[in-house]
């Protein structure tokens, strides 16, 4: 029973506004994605980055210049997240008992507990999704320009690692395209299994926007 970790870091950096796409920019003096792939690197038994075919030797070099340790191989992404992870899962072979988590590159604070517990709950309930409580008002804009708010209390917020057993998430992943697979979740879902939650973490943030790496920077000092 294997823990395979496939981390998806095929993102453009335009809302970043930086010269480098965001999951090659330094935080804390190395890569965000470098802090990722460290935090799952005790928890997996193999590790899939994605990446921009045009992307992979900028990694490579990077690897290089700040001694990467962790062992992983590199794929090849797609236009767009779905297919770039299905483009790693089309590379694995994978056996009953084994559990894949597929996670956000930009997402380098992910507590190891976190990852471990995601791990353990999809193993025993077929997938563990974490997700956070919504803390702002919520409005629903209808397409006339109407608004009326949403309870918040019902709502969730979702994060990665989401964790899935590893022959029923290759078997979803058959599934043709849909503009509702907006995560792993709901391709699964839509293969019709059930998806289980899992408490997150307000600090495993994603960066989007500039601010965000000041966050992070700030999280991590206060560690």
């Amino acid at each position: 029973m294997r823990n395979i970790t496939i981390i998806v870091a095929g993102g453009s950096g335009t809302r970043f506004a930086a010269a480098l796409p965001k999951q090659f920019v330094l935080l804390a003096g190395r890569p965000v994605l470098l802090h990722t792939l460290e935090a799952f690197a005790e928890h997996s038994s193999l590790i899939c980055v994605v990446l921009p075919e045009a992307h992979r030797a900028l990694w490579r070099q990077l690897c290089d210049e700040h001694r990467c340790a962790v062992d992983h191989r590199v794929v090849t992404g797609g236009d767009t997240r779905w297919r770039s992870v299905k483009n790693a899962l089309d590379t694995l072979t994978v056996e009953q008992g084994d559990v894949i988590a597929v996670h956000d590159g930009v997402r380098p604070l992910v507590p190891r507990s976190l990852v471990q517990r995601a791990f353990d709950v999809a193993r025993e309930c077929g997938s563990a999704v974490p997700v956070v409580p919504v803390t702002d008002s919520i409005r629903q804009v209808e397409p006339g320009g109407e608004s009326h708010i949403v309870r918040r209390d019902i709502l969730r917020a979702v994060q990665t690692p989401q964790a899935f057993d590893a022959v029923a998430l290759k078997a979803a992943y058959q599934q043709p395209y849909q503009s509702l697979y907006t995560d792993d979740a709901s391709v699964y879902e839509m293969a019709g299994h059930r998806v289980t939650l899992i408490d997150g973490c307000r600090d495993n943030i994603k960066l989007t926007h500039p601010a965000d790496l000041l966050l992070a920077q700030s999280l991590m000092n206060h560690e």
